[in-house]
């Protein structure tokens, strides 16, 4: 059970994108906090192991899910400095979820969505519309996102096979 919720913590630090404590974790999760607090102990373990790009952190906030320092300037380099990292994690939720209901793009990544969704439509990346049989917005991106991120197609981003693979930026969409 560990090494599924240990998997669960990770796609809530990535799907939040702030620091989260123990008791957050484990209300999200909804478990124990000392089961939490073992996946976590395994999560942790897992990433100082691992040769990646990401690294978990425990910050007096909380743990983070964040790029690892040899990154920043990769970071710097790709993605345009006027979007913040919470807004842009946000903006890959609407991509690969959307169109979808701005309550359900808030229920995914938190109250912060909100000023998210008004800053990605200040920059032209999404743009919203009130759903028909919803009392909420729905959003989804604009051909400014795909242009700027380069992906002609969402299809690329989330093959049916459940995973969500990126391609790299510039490279053209796979023929099937």
């Amino acid at each position: 059970m560990a090494e599924s919720l240990a998997a669960k913590l990770e796609a809530i630090l990535y799907l939040k994108g702030e620091p989260l404590t123990v008791p957050q974790l484990a209300n999200i999760a909804r478990c124990g906090r000392a089961t939490t607090e073992e996946a976590l102990l395994d999560l942790l373990d897992d990433y100082a192991h691992r040769n990646s790009a990401l690294e978990i952190l425990e910050t007096d906030e909380g743990y983070v899910l964040q790029l690892r320092e040899r990154f920043q300037e990769m970071m710097n380099t790709l993605v345009p400095a006027e979007l913040g990292v919470g807004a842009l994690r946000t903006l890959a939720a609407i991509a690969l979820r959307g169109p979808l209901l701005q309550s359900e793009l808030v229920d995914l990544r938190g109250s912060g969505a909100y000023q998210h969704v008004q800053e990605l439509m200040e920059l032209g990346f999404v743009r919203r519309h009130r759903h028909p049989e919803a009392r909420s917005f729905e959003v989804r991106v604009t051909d400014k996102f795909h242009r700027c991120f380069e992906v002609e197609s969402l299809s690329q981003l989330a093959p049916e096979t459940g995973t969500a693979e990126v391609p790299e930026f510039g490279a053209p969409p796979e023929e099937a």
